[in-house]
């Protein structure tokens, strides 16, 4: 066994020094020479071979103690020279944390041998060289934490060995190249805090060997694919802070090996899918900041062993789960589950249930601080050092503020203060502080206010309870205690995040160096804000913007150094020796009144009074993009609302014609009485119809309120409604071309004998003769093929399943003819029984056969009462709506 023993390590030693003596090729020690060049990379010694183990020319120094590293790994040695001497290559470049502030080297292609190049941590500028793409051999290209601009190349798509692609925290814009499809190969593909556009592609789904997917603030839209399905050797997915439209949730059930899955702010709907339950593996769950909706399924009880969970920001609602009593940190905060009265209070431990039910009799004070009540004199200040303990800067005393934090926390922190912190620090196993410490002397003014701060990975919040109604001046005080300002990579971190008052965004993509001029110096943002029940609400957040490893990887997220309230209109009472006599306070009382009355009798003098009700007031505050009538401007227009200029009736009242002083035709809509249209019903009807500007859109002049009425003044339609001018009497019709999408959309009768357009033309299609769905109208004036393209882009956009229909990008693609329509396949539950299908066959035939379309067979538009020569048909173009539920429902 010891002859065994000492064979191996003789076979080992010879092993070793076979590699010791290796030499580098000529050309590629030409192109390191080239690449470092390019790279400004000073401190290769050409002297030394490379591939010399024994060799001191700061080819390999790895695993400092700062974090840097550098190292050049030579391997694939062959064509031995002679006995001891091979010839190696360059397999592998490492370079971190080196402070280079040149391009990325084209002369990497000359390595052709290479397969790892790192470059984590630097300065380098400029694209991505597309001779990077001919590098074959390539498995690992990591240029994370630089300064990198332009569009991929779409050459890269070639690098079919690819396994890795980080390129985390750059510049880089456009679209991920199509060609990336190709990248099959992939296992890790990291994508944070970058400028690209487009949506997240639908070819990820060819990356079937992926193992983690990050895409983080990336600036790409979603929704998530639905081909993420096919990634079932995913393990860690993370997709973040899209924009674009609302989704569904993506379909993960056959990803069974996933331990992270974080899909935050990705603007998903619906309900928290029952499968999530069973896939136990999970250790990491985030899915706040959507919008999903109801209970918490039972089965997700099989994940109470996962190490954090994050549900907050949504409206989930429902008995809060037992089980989330008794597993890891479960954040609930900002949701509107029922809460019981053993849960009503702020608790420190267990579930986060900040703000986690709905408001109750109106009220914005979360339910968990209800039950403290509030003293009869409310507070009009408070004054926080975020993470430090308590100072005095005159006159104002800081509450300390030094509780240490955690993953899902409520702390009440003050008398009538608290926060709320979501999130940990990804991808570290270290201890990391919540409340770092600043360690340099800072030559600001009150320095004391800034040596400490709270910081979040992901969303805190600071609430304010107790406060007198009001408006406020609200000071952010801020400074980089984390980063250095020295020229190594400590000081290559970008800290940005969002900051909210009252749920107004204030700050957006706030850098505190770059608006501070520098680390380790104070900024401080002033804001007003306005409290209207007590409480005041301060939020900071993070939307995966900024880098997340530099110079460690717990550097990232929200930090906050102090926070000051103030109500700047408060004056505190006198001392008891200073008290004002009672007399004094007769006096004065006395004389407000008498001041008070005398204004009054003024303004009814001047005829102020009584004549603009508080929703006047309350439009006058609102930036509206239309302007205000007086009802005597009104009047003058419309003679007094004379009945010869009605020119319409409907559910919500008279429509008039008038004339402004300037000359100006209009049409003004009188709101009845009886409408029970609400004040804050037509507030938001004003102001939708406001701010929508557009040539096919009438426009909103103005509106008037005064005492009990309620007017729309509108721009004049000479030619009345679009209805009219297509289903109207035929001497109102509008001559037909193809240019001008003229079918009536639907024949309403009993709920028997309705007929609708979709349902014919999907009968035509099955009857192969979509033909006759063109008007007759048109003749054979008409582009068959452009018409044929119109009805099948249609038949897409209104398919029954709505992940099937396409999205608007594909669409005017379709329509400019740059791709194919392709063709949908009805199934056959869509198909109509065969009675009512002939029944609809008859009724669009005899309406073809029609020369002039009566009214009466135009009740598809609703209407009522004859037609107009007005700009308002008795339909009412423009209707407030009746039913106030209506705005709830849109909302």
């Amino acid at each position: 066994m010891n002859l065994l023993r000492c064979l191996l390590l003789f076979l080992h030693i010879l092993w070793l020094a076979s590699l010791a003596f290796g030499a580098l090729s000529e050309d590629e020690v030409e192109a390191l020479k080239d690449i470092a060049n390019t790279l400004g990379k000073h401190d290769w010694d050409f002297n030394v071979d490379p591939c010399n183990l024994q060799g001191t020319g700061n080819w390999s120094t790895p695993g400092t103690a700062n974090g840097d590293e550098n190292a050049v790994t030579c391997g694939n040695c062959s064509q031995p020279i002679n006995a001891t001497n091979q010839i190696c290559h360059v397999v592998r470049i490492v370079l971190k944390g080196q402070n280079l502030q040149g391009t990325l080297p084209p002369e990497l292609v000359r390595l052709p041998y290479l397969q790892e190049f790192s470059l984590i941590a630097n300065r380098i500028t400029g694209p991505i060289p597309a001779e990077i793409a001919n590098i074959s051999t390539l498995r690992s290209f990591v240029v994370e934490f630089n300064q990198l601009s332009g569009m991929l190349p779409p050459a890269l798509g070639n690098l079919m060995q690819l396994q890795r692609l980080f390129l985390t925290s750059n510049n880089f814009t456009g679209e991920i190249p199509a060609t990336f499809a190709k990248l099959t190969a992939l296992q890790d593909f990291r994508i944070v805090d970058n400028q690209f556009s487009g949506s997240i592609p639908d070819f990820i789904q060819n990356w079937t060997s992926l193992t983690k997917l990050v895409i983080q603030g990336s600036s790409l839209s979603g929704p998530i694919p639905s081909g993420v399905s096919f990634l079932t050797q995913m393990k860690d997915l993370r997709i973040s802070d899209l924009s674009g439209p609302a989704s569904t949730f993506p379909q993960v059930i056959n990803l069974t090996n996933l331990k992270t899955l974080i899909l935050r702010s990705c603007n998903i709907y619906g309900t928290l899918p029952e499968y999530l339950g069973a896939m136990t593996n999970i250790k990491v769950l985030d899915l706040s900041f959507n919008n999903l909706s109801g209970p918490i399924p039972n089965s997700y009880a099989g994940l109470r062993k996962a190490d954090y969970i994050y549900l907050t920001g949504n409206f989930l609602s429902g008995a809060v789960p037992d089980w989330t009593h008794n597993s890891g940190p479960v954040d609930l905060s900002y949701n509107n589950f029922s809460i019981g009265n053993q849960e009503q209070r702020c608790q420190a431990e267990g579930p986060n249930l900040f703000a986690s039910s709905s408001p109750i009799n109106n009220s914005e004070t979360v339910a968990c601080l209800r039950s403290n009540g509030c003293p009869r004199n409310s507070y009009h200040s408070f004054h926080i050092n975020c993470g430090g303990k308590s100072v005095t800067v005159n006159p104002s005393t800081y509450d300390a503020d030094t509780d240490s934090g955690g993953p899902a926390k409520f702390l009440q922190g003050g008398t009538n203060w608290a926060y709320s912190n979501t999130g940990h620090f990804l991808d570290t196993d270290q201890s990391v502080s919540f409340t770092p410490s600043n360690n340099s002397r800072l030559s600001v003014d009150n320095a004391e206010l800034y040596m400490n701060a709270r910081a979040s990975p992901n969303s805190l919040t600071y609430y304010g309870f107790c406060l007198a109604n009001g408006n406020y001046t609200v000071d952010l005080h801020f400074a980089e205690i984390m980063f250095s300002d020295d020229r190594t990579y400590n000081s290559l971190g970008r800290r940005i995040f969002d900051v909210y008052i009252q749920r107004n965004l204030v700050l957006k993509d706030f850098n505190i160096a770059k608006e501070a001029g520098g680390v380790r110096k104070a900024i401080i943002k002033n804001f007003t804000a306005v409290v209207t029940n007590s409480t005041l609400e301060i939020h900071f957040r993070w939307m995966g913007k900024g880098t997340i490893a530099v110079p460690f990887k717990s550097v990232y997220g929200p930090l906050i150094s102090a926070i000051s309230v103030v109500d700047p209109d408060y004056i505190p009472p006198l001392e008891s020796g200073n008290s004002i006599s009672a007399g004094a306070v007769v006096g004065i009382v006395a004389a407000g009144a008498i001041l008070i009355i005398l204004v009054f009798v003024i303004l009814w003098w001047r005829g102020c009074l009584g004549q603009k009700s508080s929703l006047a007031k309350e439009l006058k505050g609102l930036d509206l993009k239309t302007g205000l009538f007086t009802l005597r401007q009104i009047k003058a227009a419309t003679d007094n609302f004379n009945v010869a200029n009605k020119i319409g009736e409907g559910g919500f009242g008279p429509v008039y014609k008038g004339s402004l002083s300037d000359g100006t035709i209009v049409a003004v809509k009188q709101l009845s009485a009886k409408s029970r249209q609400g004040n804050r019903e037509f507030i938001n009807e004003i102001g939708v119809i406001s701010a929508l500007q557009h040539p096919c859109l009438v426009k909103l002049y103005g509106c008037c309120v005064e005492g009990d009425q309620l007017l729309l003044v509108y721009e004049y339609m000479e030619n009345n409604s679009l209805a009219r001018a297509l289903f109207g009497p035929q001497k109102y019709q509008l001559q037909l071309d193809w240019p001008t999408s003229g079918r009536t959309n639907t024949s309403l009768g009993s709920k028997e004998d309705s007929f609708y357009l979709l349902d014919w033309a999907h009968l035509l299609k099955e009857k192969g003769n979509l033909m006759e769905l063109v008007d007759r109208r048109l003749g054979s004036d008409f582009s068959k093929e452009e018409v044929m393209v119109v009805i099948n882009v249609a038949l897409l956009c209104t398919n029954v399943s709505s992940t099937l229909r396409p999205a608007m990008s594909s669409v005017v693609s379709m329509m400019e003819g740059k791709i194919v329509v392709p063709q949908l396949v009805l199934e056959p539950s869509e198909v109509l029984d065969e009675k009512k299908l002939e029944a609809m066959r008859k009724y669009y035939q005899q309406v073809e056969e029609d020369d002039e379309i009566s009214e009466v067979k135009n009740q598809s538009v609703s209407l009522n009462a004859p037609w107009t020569d007005s700009s308002t048909s008795a339909t009412d173009l423009y209707p407030v709506q009746l039913d106030s539920s209506y705005w709830e429902k849109r909302n």
